[in-house]
């Protein structure tokens, strides 16, 4: 799904970027301009970093119980 159509991101680029350390909307805006343009993309990018973060969180706890 795209998340930013001004810049061409996808969902998928945010979780990689996210993968490589990207923490907030802020870390996208620098390494894929996310909301760079019109801003219209913030609101879903960021309900795209919470989603990761909490299923790398439940991922390293399940791994953790294992």
């Amino acid at each position: 799904m795209y998340v930013c159509i001004c810049n061409g991101v996808t969902e998928r680029d945010i979780h990689q970027a996210i993968d490589e350390g990207a923490q907030s909307v802020r870390d996208l805006n620098k390494a894929l301009q996310v909301g760079a343009c019109c801003g219209k993309c913030v609101s879903v990018a960021r309900s795209v970093v919470r989603s990761r973060q909490d299923q790398l969180l439940l991922d390293a706890c399940t791994d953790a119980a294992a």
